[in-house]
């Protein structure tokens, strides 16, 4: 139930950080807007780690490099999310930003790839992608 909450919560919040990054570059710009959302949102981990330190940081030398870098896709997210939101708009954006993530998470879970555990693909959970993929499509017409 706690996940749940958290996957509720964070998209809440994707859709929000979407339509408020999308009004900041209008105003600044799609490059500057990435680099001030991920300025505060650098300074705000940074406080909340020094207060909270529930993590064991020495142990940054054990993650794989490939993991270190993975805030990077924050930067590719923002960008796209701001531009497809200009482009059109913020429900049609969400809703295919909402299929790629569920397809990329359906490949990386059915192929094990990532350190996660390989689970086989059914046909209901294809089923429900194509579904999900087609509504996105009549959505947009």
């Amino acid at each position: 139930m706690k996940g749940a909450i958290f996957a509720l919560l964070g998209g809440l919040c994707i859709t929000m950080q979407g339509i408020f990054n999308a009004r900041m570059s209008d105003v600044i710009g799609g490059w500057q807007t990435v680099s001030v959302v991920h300025i505060v949102a650098f300074t705000i981990s940074m406080i909340i780690y020094m207060n909270v330190r529930d993590g064991r940081g020495k142990s940054f030398r054990k993650v794989p490099f490939l993991y270190l870098i993975g805030g990077t896709f924050g930067v590719v997210v923002v960008f796209s999310e701001l531009t497809a939101i200009h482009m059109i708009g913020p429900a049609s954006a969400i809703a295919i930003l909402l299929v790629a993530q569920i397809g990329t998470a359906f490949v990386i879970e059915s192929k094990g790839w990532f350190g996660e555990e390989r689970i086989p693909v059914t046909f209901r959970q294809g089923a429900g992608l194509l579904m999900m993929l087609a509504g996105v499509v009549l959505f947009q017409l």
